[in-house]
């Protein structure tokens, strides 16, 4: 370990002096520096160039053979305070917290999976190395060795430390530890900040990464292949939305960012792909609220010879066992309200709940004009009877749905993609499923009548010709591979954004969403 200009070969001091029970609190530069003042700046820039004259490579390429910080502590588990071991770790991180004066100091060192505390004396370390650690700043980031021990007050974990490197130089302050990153400004646009000062951050994050692994394993456990289809489209479709559009160069046509994966995966059903999905990102051209953001990920599921009954209840199965292996429980906390996600969950036809919510029985108002007579106020001329009847329900009926509800039978001037009622006409085999009064997934009785399916598409142009941009438009392409025979259907579209802000009490997408869009 020649090659380390900071590695040192002193024995192990027999006495470990004081810990966080007796700290004399010299964790400056937390709330000082916050802002990156010029003076600060300045400062962490003159520090630098002092260990670049000091010969330390400020900036090296690697720091191999580290432990993840969780593991050392896991190693050392139940360590009784005051007991020394010979056990020696490697291990790197950033520095958050430093303690104590003089010739020894504590310092807090995080990495990725955790936290640890360092023991750093100048006796071990020698006074030249030991005087550029306790010079550096907080939130640079070393490599350590050293023999673990816990302390004598109050038994923690630590590390003494006989050689350290820098591995990077914080240029820049980092946030306030102790009061947080609290401007939402600040935490949204800029999320590597967010994660360095809020450990709840952390873990929303992580959590959503368990619960995404946790719904392909579900998955693929049930014989499902997950397949990769176009983000850029020549004609986008399978959701009424408006589309992004931009240009190829090289082709010297447009293309559109897609709005949904459905149209292709049902083409794959069509090849005799049974059990199908797909994981990814969908885009739509619209407004942004909290539970609205013009990227988002989906994820889509289709699978033969099955229907909407079949798709909801394996959907309720999936969600509270996703749920359990990722919270250990299938209740979560929203406001004060407890949300028990263990199935069965409520069932409700569109009409009962609009009925119940709004006051309007939408059977009884069956054209655009009737409905309209209904409302306080006059809707939009672009607004057909069915963006009537998604408006009382987006305003009356899904802000009431708290606990998970699946809620069924829609009219198909909402669903041009889904197959009709069996028993009920004018209706199609729909449901959408709200939890915490948002809703999370769409699923239909797959329309697999290409007859049926030119008609709906036409009824779509006539939206799109009086001015409703998000209509569907005419796939002649789908149609043909429906052509080709689709067997029975049932297929779900899940908002993983939305499932995680249900899963960790978040009131808003943008906190589960690492980059959400911002205006400039």
């Amino acid at each position: 370990m020649s090659d380390r200009p900071q590695d040192n070969d002193h024995p192990l001091p027999s006495d470990r002096g004081d810990d966080r029970a007796s700290q004399s609190d010299s964790r400056e530069g937390v709330g000082a520096e916050e802002g990156g003042g010029t003076d600060v700046l300045r400062d962490r820039r003159e520090k630098l160039e002092r260990l670049k004259d000091a010969g330390i490579e400020v900036f090296p390429h690697e720091f191999p053979e580290r432990e993840d910080i969780a593991e050392v502590r896991a190693a050392h588990e139940g360590l009784a305070p005051g007991i020394e071991t010979e056990s020696r770790h490697r291990v790197a991180g950033r520095i958050v917290a430093r303690r104590g004066h003089g010739k020894a100091c504590f310092l807090d060192l995080r990495d990725g999976s955790g936290q640890i505390q360092l023991h750093a004396r100048e006796d071990l370390l020698g006074a030249e190395p030991y005087g550029l650690l306790v010079d550096l700043d907080l939130g640079d980031m070393i490599g350590v060795e050293g023999t673990a021990l816990a302390t004598e007050r109050g038994g923690e974990l630590s590390l003494a430390i006989d050689r350290w490197r820098l591995l990077a130089k914080s240029l820049r302050p980092p946030p306030d530890k102790f009061h947080g990153l609290e401007d939402v400004e600040t935490r949204y646009r800029h999320r590597e900040l967010d994660l360095l000062a809020n450990e709840e951050s952390r873990r929303i994050f992580t959590l959503r990464a368990r619960a995404i692994a946790e719904l392909r394993r579900w998955l693929d456990d049930r014989g499902f292949v997950e397949v990769e289809t176009p983000v850029l489209q020549p004609l986008y479709g399978g959701a009424l939305a408006r589309p992004f559009v931009t240009h190829h160069n090289a082709l010297d046509r447009d293309f559109y960012l897609r709005i949904a994966t459905e149209l292709y995966l049902k083409r794959l059903v069509v090849g005799g792909i049974d059990r199908v999905y797909e994981l990814g990102k969908d885009f739509r051209n619209e407004g942004v609220s909290h539970k609205h953001n013009p990227e988002f990920t989906m994820l889509e599921w289709y699978e033969a010879y099955a229907d909407y009954g079949k798709t909801a209840h394996d959907f309720e199965l999936m969600v509270a066992e996703v749920a359990e292996r990722v919270l250990g429980t299938t209740k979560v906390e929203r406001g004060e309200v407890t949300i028990d996600l263990t199935p069965p969950w409520k069932r409700v036809t569109l009409r009962d709940a609009i009925r119940e919510h709004a006051g309007v029985d939408i059977a009884e108002h069956p054209t655009r004009e009737a409905l309209a007579a209904t409302m306080d106020s006059e809707p939009d001329p672009a607004e057909g009877w069915g963006k009537l009847v998604d408006g009382l329900l987006a305003k009356s009926v899904e802000p009431e749905l708290i606990q998970p509800t699946f809620l069924l039978d829609y009219p198909v001037e909402l669903s041009p993609f889904a197959k009709a009622h069996r028993a009920e006409e004018g209706l199609v085999e729909r449901w959408e499923a709200f939890i915490g009064g948002v809703e999370i997934a769409n699923s239909f009785s797959e329309l697999n009548d290409p007859d049926e399916q030119r008609r709906r598409f036409e009824q779509q142009a006539a939206e799109l010709a009086r001015g409703d941009e998000e209509a569907q438009p005419f796939d002649e392409v789908f149609l043909e591979a429906l052509e080709h025979g689709m067997p029975p259907t049932g297929g779900v579209g899940l908002g993983i954004d939305r499932l995680v802000m249900m899963l960790t009490g978040a009131r808003s997408l943008r906190e589960v969403v690492l980059f959400p869009a911002m205006r400039s």
